[in-house]
Parts: structure tokens; sequence; C-alpha cells
């Protein structure tokens, strides 16, 4: 392919412009967060390549020649993701068409296919590129993969055009018109055609007019997001399969369907209109700032979503009776394994259903005996984990996470950790609004809430998606405070939260200002037998590459501790402290003289030798280093 003749260093320009688009804004947020943050996790990438020397073997060549492809597609994926942004967080829904709305949807998957193909080819060893920066370009790398299994596969001869032309104000080229009218034709058959395991179709009543233009444009994005992504795979095949036009159809009932996607609702909620929609539609609603209710136009007195339990039953029956899968993959008594099979669930329904009930009692006693029995069950199996939050239960337990009673709010807590673990639940508690309730008991609960609240949050943490979320919630500095002052249990459980959402890039400045930087060191310093040691060093490792980390690490005259770790007899600790020595002193030479003065040369010398394998390569490098520092003030 052609190439781009485009420097690390505008490249780097690029990114940075990315980095400082408002995208936490509209309808096409969550994309858009999601996008601007994957590409940001580039950044030490590319400078790592800008300073990288040429090859020995061709000191004349160019580190980025206009013939290497695996640049060409990185410049280009970059270069239209920046201007899809532009695009997408400046879109109103009332200028433009929902035709647009899904070239702007599908744009989402072409760039994510560019960026993917760009990084599975990229040669590492050609640049020096550190082992640390290898792992956020996989980090990268597994999240893009992640995205385009949800966006189906694609016909790249169909998008590549698209990716290099450009944006008009509401997402929309004559290239990407060419390229998105099959998909337009394509979507209109959609409505009424939602292929389910058992092989029936759904057929919604005919579609009413909405009296509220976003409402249309909201539908659009969102409702047939998830169909039109497997027909964007589908069209790029040449021999179409018209069995499904012979397949039978099922009405659903009209009060089954949620107002805003007109889909069978799984998690039905009333808002204080007294209308009813599934809860993660007209939760995104009201996060996109609409303040009045869709169906009536109602302005809404509060934002409290109440589970419409009678309403969720009957559509349960509904579903059993047709044999048709439920949310989180349950149908009748069933749920599906990793490979599509189905697996008996074990535990009774309709007891599970009557304690979640009791939850809402009036009765202090009446909540605290469910809540005990709940998190109880929740402790026990996957199966209870699925039921619980099929019954559920998650928007009620966030609900008593802000209870005055401490009891209740322990358990509260303990029921939604342990529900967490179950990873389909991660995202109906992150829909149901729990990081802020789950911040304010990190900060002023028990020392068990605390403790259960940390470890909650890596829970949720481990998707990636969710890093950013939490991290901009406040619970990092929250999290810096129990490691700081927290039992042993509860620093623990901060360690492992921190680690987690450290690995997001944009949280290590959120953590450094927190002051991370201190507590850690100050484990390294105390007591060299601490037992939060291996941590400590694990999190300085993540944090090292920052900036402003490396100021705060060198504040704290962390230094020597580290090159006494050096000499420690815990591999992983030995490791962990080359690592960060090298991070921070590699294109610093006065910190480099600085830890020769102060030994660190025999400990990595005899690391080179007995060390893990990284931690050979990491000394290795630093001596490699200091041989080149003392070489040059000779």
């Amino acid at each position: 392919m052609a190439g781009v003749a485009v420097s690390p260093a505008s490249l780097l320009g690029t990114i940075s412009e990315i980095a400082e688009i408002p995208v936490n804004t509209g309808v096409f947020k969550k994309d858009c967060a999601d996008l601007a943050r994957r590409v940001c996790l580039l950044t030490h990438l590319v400078e790592e390549i800008r300073d990288s020397p040429p090859p020995e073997s061709d000191a004349s060549s160019s580190l980025v020649p206009s013939e290497c492809e695996w640049w060409s597609d990185l410049v280009i994926g970059l270069q239209a993701a920046k201007r899809l942004l532009f695009a997408a967080t400046s879109f109103q829904a009332h200028e433009s068409s929902n035709g647009a709305a899904r070239r702007i949807s599908f744009n989402f998957q072409c760039i994510t296919w560019k960026l993917e193909k760009a990084l599975s080819n990229l040669p590492y060893d050609r640049y020096d590129i550190s082992d640390e920066v290898q792992e956020q370009v996989e980090l990268a790398r597994s999240q893009l993969q992640r995205a385009m299994q949800r966006y189906g596969s694609l016909n790249s001869k169909k998008f590549s055009i698209a990716l290099s032309e450009p944006m008009e104000k509401d997402g929309l080229s004559n290239a990407q018109s060419k390229v998105t009218e099959k998909l337009e034709s394509v979507s209109e058959t959609l409505d009424s055609n939602i292929p389910l395991s058992n092989e029936k179709k759904l057929e919604s009543p005919r579609r009413r007019k909405s009296s509220s233009v976003s409402l249309a444009f909201f539908l659009s994005k969102d409702a047939n997001e998830e169909r039109l992504e497997k027909e964007v795979a589908k069209s790029n095949d040449d021999d179409d399969d018209d069995d499904s036009k012979s397949s039978d159809k099922l009405t659903i009932p009209e009060d089954f369907l949620c107002p805003i996607s007109l889909e069978l609702m799984k998690d039905p909620a009333i808002v204080s209109t007294g209308q009813t929609y599934e809860r993660s539609y007209i939760q995104r609603w009201i996060d996109c700032g609409n303040l009045r209710c869709p169906k009536t136009q109602q302005k809404l007195e509060n934002f409290t979503l109440t589970p419409n339990y009678v309403l969720r039953s009957l559509i349960t029956q509904w579903c059993v009776k047709h044999n048709i899968e439920q949310a989180g993959g349950y149908m009748n008594g069933k749920t599906k394994n990793p490979d599509g099979s189905l697996r008996d669930l074990t535990g009774d329904m309709s007891a599970i259903r009557a304690l979640v009930r009791k939850l809402s009692a009036r009765s202090i006693e009446d909540r605290r005996t469910a809540l005990s029995d709940i998190r109880s069950l929740s402790k026990r199996c996957t199966d209870n984990r699925i039921l619980i939050a099929e019954a559920g239960a998650i928007p009620v337990l966030v609900n008593l996470l802000t209870s005055d009673d401490v009891e209740t709010q322990e358990n509260a807590v303990t029921c939604v950790l342990n529900l967490s673990i179950y990873e389909n639940n991660k995202e109906l508690i992150m829909l149901a609004g729990a990081v802020t309730s789950i911040v304010q008991v990190l900060r002023a609960g028990t020392m068990e809430a605390k403790e259960n609240a940390a470890a909650t949050l890596f829970s949720l943490s481990l998707a990636d998606e969710n890093k950013i979320i939490i991290g901009a919630s406040g619970a990092i500095r929250a999290l810096v405070d129990l490691l700081e002052k927290g039992s042993d249990r509860g620093k623990k459980d901060a360690a492992t939260a921190l680690f987690n959402l450290c690995m997001y890039e944009g949280n290590k400045g959120r953590a450094v200002r927190a002051g991370i930087v201190n507590p850690l060191v100050k484990m390294l310093t105390e007591n060299s037998s601490h037992r939060m040691v291996g941590e400590a060093l694990t999190i300085l490792s993540v944090l090292a590459g920052n900036q402003d980390a490396k100021a705060a690490i060198f504040r704290a005259n962390a230094i020597p501790p580290l090159i006494e770790f050096l000499q420690k007899d815990q591999p992983r600790n030995r490791e962990n402290a080359a690592a960060i020595l090298f991070t921070l002193c590699k294109r610093d030479t006065e910190k480099l003289i600085s830890i020769g003065r102060l030994g660190a040369v025999v400990p990595l010398m005899e690391l080179s030798r007995d060390g893990t394998e990284r931690a050979k390569r990491k000394a290795n490098s630093l001596l490699e280093l200091l041989r080149k520092s003392s070489q040059n003030l000779r």
C-alpha cells in the first residue's frame, strides 16, 4: 500500500490533539471515550519510536519509511480517529438524519479495525521499545480486539478509502455515504427480525411516531446498534442466506416493549412519571442530559429508577412459555456456557425473588434479614449470582449502599462485591450507578465496609471500559487514603484496586495527585519484611513511566531502597526494582550517575546473572546505560 510520510513527532501532535477533545459529552460519549483512551495508550510507543536509534544493520534507514505498512496503517487510523472524534462530539441529533448516526457508528468500527491491524504488525525488534510500553500496546490491542468482536468481521476493501477522507461536521463524507448506502437499505429490514437461539423471531407491533426528534436519534444509535453490527458482517458476504425468511414469527405483547428501544425489556424500571422503560436505555437517556420523560414529555421530578417487579415477572413467564432467552444468557432455568451450550441453573428462583422484594420492606429488621440471606447466597456459587441479578436485586442493593444503618450498608456492599464476581453482572452494577455510592462507602463507611468497597472497585475495574469511569469518580483519592490508613486487609484491597486502575494511563496522574507515592515508598523503607512490599513495588513499576510520578518518586527519596531491593532474595521484587530504576533513569544522565554512586552496579551485575529473564534484561540495559554515561564523562 502507499506509505504515509508522517514523522513520530507529528503523530505525537495528533495524539495530543485527540487527548484534548472533550469526549465525555453527547450520545456517542462512550464510543468517543473508549477510542480516545485506546489512542492515548499509544503515546509512549510513538515517543520511544521517535527516540530509537536507526538499526545498526542499516544506520541510514528511516525509522518510518514510506513503504512501512504498519506505520501507514497507524497514521491513517489515528488521523481518521481525530476527525471522527471531532465529528462525533459535535454531532447534534436534531441536525442530522438517523443514517448519519449509523455512519458515525460504522466509522468507529473501521478505525478500530485499522488500529488493531497496525499494532498486530508492529515490529518490536526494529525499535528500542521497553517492556512496559509493549505491555501498554498489548493492552490497547486487546481492547481493540474485544471491540472488534462486538462489531463483527468487516471487509477492509469497502471502508479503507473512507478512513482517509475528510469528515464533515455531521460525520458524513461522500465516500462514507457510498460505503453505508447498503447498510441503510439493509437496516430497514431489521426491525422485526431478531434472531433468537431457538430460531424463532420476534415481531414488534408497528412503531409509533415519537414527538421527540432526539428520541428517534437515540433509537437509531442504540436500539439497532447490535443488529446493525451483525448486518455489517453479513453484508460483506457474497452469498446471502434467505432461510431466515421462512422462520416463524412471534409477536411480543406491546406492554413488554421498551418505549425507547422498542425491544423486549429485560430489566424494566419505572421513572417518576410512572412510565416503564428498559433500565439501560432510560439511564443512558438521562445521562445524555435529557430531563423529560421520553414518552410523555413531562419533566422528571427526580431520576430515581424503581424496578418494576410485576412486569419483570410477567415478561419472564412469557419468555419461559415461548422458550426465549432472557438477560445474561438466562433462559427457562438455564444459562449459556462460553461455548454456547446451555447448562441447568441450580437455585430456587421464587425464593430469591421473595428475598429481593423484602429488600424494599419498611422494617429495618426485614431488610437486614433479607440482606444477610442474599449475602450468604451470593457467596456460594455462580448460579446464585445469576439468579439474584435476574431477580432485579442489583438496583435495590445499590440504593441500600447509602443507608444510615451500618449493618445494612456493610451487607449491601458485600452483596454487590459477591455479585460483581460474575462477569455479566459488572455492566448491570455500573448501569445502576453504583460507583458513586461505593466511593461514598469507601470514604465514610466502617472499616469492613471500606475493605469490601475497595474490593468491589477492583472487581469492576477488571472491565477496561470501567477504569476511566471509576478513575473520574473520586475513587482513587479514597483508595489512597485506605492504602495509607486502613487495616492490613484494607491496604491490600486498596493496593489491588489502585494497581488495576493505574493500568489506564489517564489514572496515573490522578493517583500521583492523590498522594499515592509517599505511602508506597514508606512501605519500602519502614520495614523490609513488610507484607506490602511486593504490592508497593508492583504499583511503582506501573507508575514509573509517568512524568509526574517520576518527580514524586525522586522527591520521596525512593532510589536507595530500590537499590537495596536489587539484592533481596525475592525474584519478583528484584525484577520490579530493576524495572523501576531503568524507567526512571534511562533518559536522565544525572540520575544514572546518581544510582551508580549509590552502589547499584554490583547488585545489577548479580541480577544480570541470576535474576528472572525480565530482571536480566532490565539489569543489562541499565548497566549498558551506566557504562555509556561513564564514558561520556571522560
